[in-house]
């Protein structure tokens, strides 16, 4: 018999037009399979929607704050039923950009140089900072968002205004500026899935790149690296989601410069929708979209 599937969606982070499209995208590929699929918000109505429907799995598909930083997969504990993605502290541990970032260095994997700010020093005072461990551009990012979202390049000349449009996170991450190629990699399980290129119309890779089809990001695969390179990226990927502690199905983002990998930041519940990395690279491998969603379903019933 197959699996009744309960699809968590929606949410309040800013990524919640995503995390409907992706609930919505499971949710249709399960019921022409002929799964029994429920969909729901993670409100007050959860606790409910649990008991009634009684589902053996739950499929994890919000995205950002509340979704994927171990705050609802805290709850979901209580309810001792499985779901996809991982768990709560490795899930924390990989939203929280900071914390996950001094994982890899300490791990030795190479990430763009970063220190953060909590609007406690002159502005001159920040500008000598910046200069002495990193220098302009800067990118500047709240330290627990998704999907790029409030993630800004900054010359000293805007770093005043994009300063004050994110002073609603009271701490942001203030980190160097790497060029070169952008690489996503895919971790499925113990399996190291694939890498892809993107190449953005746009600045860097950012939310509008990702989730706007008229964008026209440029999506490569496969990736034109030599084999000894294209192994070391996948290496670092697997390490890192190791690390963390995840399950399921990762993406991390990459930098390519000088001839060396640095890992941005690891994503333990990437997008499932048409526009989305991971499936693609699956496709690639020959894992159709059904697939793919069945195996996070076998993945999640093994660790209850």
């Amino acid at each position: 018999m197959k699996k009744k599937v309960l699809i968590i969606s929606g949410g309040i982070s800013k990524e919640r037009l995503i995390s409907l499209d992706t609930g919505n995208q499971v949710f249709k590929e399960l019921k022409k399979n002929g799964y029994r699929v429920k969909i729901c918000e993670p409100d007050n109505y959860l606790e409910k929607n649990i008991k009634i429907f009684k589902p053996n799995v739950i499929f994890n598909a919000l995205h950002g704050q509340f979704g994927e930083d171990g705050y609802i997969q805290t709850i979901l504990d209580r309810f001792k039923i499985p779901y996809t993605h991982s768990s709560a502290i490795a899930s924390s541990i990989a939203m929280d950009k900071e914390v996950s970032k001094k994982l890899f260095i300490k791990n030795k994997i190479k990430t763009p140089k970063f220190f953060t700010y909590s609007y406690d020093i002159t502005k001159s005072n920040l500008i000598k900072k910046i200069n002495k461990n990193l220098r302009f551009p800067v990118v500047i990012k709240p330290l627990n968002e998704g999907s790029s979202v409030n993630v800004y390049i900054s010359s000293k000349k805007t770093l005043d205004k994009i300063l004050y449009k994110l002073k609603v996170y009271k701490k942001v991450l203030i980190e160097e500026f790497i060029g070169g190629r952008e690489i996503q990699v895919a971790i499925m399980g113990d399996k190291k899935l694939g890498a892809i290129e993107l190449k953005p119309k746009r600045k860097f890779y950012d939310y509008q790149a990702k989730y706007d089809s008229k964008s026209k990001t440029q999506h490569i695969i496969p990736v034109d690296l030599p084999k000894s390179k294209f192994n070391k990226v996948m290496d670092i990927a697997y390490k890192a989601h190791k690390i963390i502690g995840c399950r399921g199905v990762t993406r991390s983002d990459f930098k390519f410069f000088n001839g060396n990998f640095y890992l941005l930041e690891l994503n333990t519940q990437p997008g499932m929708t048409k526009l989305s990395l991971v499936p693609e690279i699956a496709l690639y491998r020959g894992i159709s979209f059904l697939k793919l969603i069945k195996w996070m379903l076998k993945d999640a019933s093994k660790k209850k």
